[in-house]
């Protein structure tokens, strides 16, 4: 009876694992069908700038629906509307934007999956499409989820694949298309009743258009494979009735950068069903390896891949933020989550920054209403 016993809550923080955004579907364990059902409305505002200089302002409503179809079988989906106007970054000291007067676009993208439970094991397949007015991308997904003899245990395998065409607005790019492959391989491990983990590996590797259009002497290789590895580690803090959640994230492309990522986060509940969540978040990535910093045009040789755009610099940045959310009655839920980002050259540990290049910052503001069914 004790052995019973001690396995419940590490079924349970299994499913809480498995539940992880991006990773496998929210609510669900590889063991069971959701019980509940559940609709989120959710509404980001998102905002960045230079020193004397707005840049980019991002309005995105969104929409998420789990429904359980039957005791094996449960469907869910999302939709989001992207509204973004603004200017590229600082371009070596020069504002800049799609047309060189700004950018104005906007993003429709939606998603559907179906997973079919089985006993200690689950299938999902989805599908996935996203809009903008020089860009189209769509993408199919299949997920396999296995679990071990105590269900203390899960495998993950997943395999992805989407095709992009992009049509630049202003004509440099016409009807270019980009295909890529991605794998998944994952392990979530409840190692005692009060803790879990979770480790995954992607691998992608794709082909076709990747130079951005909009920008002067940008020319990319025609190909990218990328290896990430993502561990996420989750405790419960008895004393303080509370969660501690820490994870790290490392990338490596064939463009010749790497990143790496160190995310901790503090969920203590508290009266009322009122919680809060401060977290702090980590990231430093090298430069490319055809990045080359200012002035625009050092490096750059005729038929060899050349690139100024910051966002594949060496630089580091810092993210703090905080979430709070409440449970009210008959299933609902608010929460309300705040984070500032910014970003220098300097701030990337062991140095190397990529020189000349003004800071970055950035805030997010994203405000949510749930109910269960």
């Amino acid at each position: 009876m004790a052995a019973t016993n001690a396995a419940r809550p590490r079924s349970a923080l299994l499913a809480a694992a498995l539940a992880l955004p991006g990773v496998l579907p929210a609510g669900a364990s590889a063991q069971t069908a959701p019980d509940q059902g559940l609709i989120s409305l959710k509404y980001l505002d998102y905002r960045d700038w230079q020193p004397g200089a707005d840049r980019m302002r991002v309005k995105s409503p969104s929409l998420y629906v789990l429904k359980p179809l039957s005791d094996t079988l449960a469907a869910e989906g999302s939709l989001v509307y992207d509204s973004m106007s603004g200017a590229s970054p600082l371009f070596y000291n020069t504002l800049s934007g799609a047309s060189g007067l700004g950018v104005t676009d906007y993003r429709t993208a939606g998603d559907i999956k179906i997973t079919k439970y089985l006993d200690g094991a689950a299938v999902g397949v989805g599908a996935a499409v996203s809009s903008e007015r020089d860009y189209l991308s769509r993408a199919l997904s299949l997920d396999v989820r296995l679990s071990s003899a105590d269900r203390n245990r899960t495998y993950a395998f997943g395999l992805a694949g989407a095709s992009d065409r992009i049509n630049s607005a202003n004509g440099v790019a016409e009807n270019k298309q980009r295909q890529t492959l991605e794998l998944l391989f994952g392990v979530t491990q409840a190692l005692s009743a009060e803790s879990i983990v979770q480790s995954n590996i992607t691998y992608s590797t794709g082909h076709g258009y990747y130079s951005d259009p909009y920008k002067t002497l940008d020319i990319r290789p025609d190909h990218r494979r990328v290896f990430a590895w993502l561990t996420r580690y989750r405790e419960h803090i008895p004393w303080a009735d509370a969660a501690l959640k820490l994870s790290y994230r490392y990338l490596r492309d064939s463009f010749g950068s790497e990143a790496h990522s160190v995310d901790a986060a503090w969920r203590q509940p508290l009266p009322a069903e009122w919680s809060v969540e401060p977290n702090l978040r980590y990231y430093m990535q090298s430069k490319a390896s055809f990045y080359f910093d200012p002035p625009l045009g050092q490096g750059f040789e005729f038929g060899k891949p050349y690139t100024a755009d910051t966002r594949l610099s060496a630089f580091g940045a810092f993210t703090p933020g905080i979430a709070v959310a409440k449970l009210l009655p008959e299933g609902w839920s608010i929460d309300l989550k705040v984070e500032f980002y910014r970003q220098r050259s300097d701030w990337r540990i062991g140095g190397g920054g990529s020189p000349g290049l003004e800071p970055f910052s950035a805030r997010w503001i994203e405000a949510g209403i749930a109910k269960t069914f």
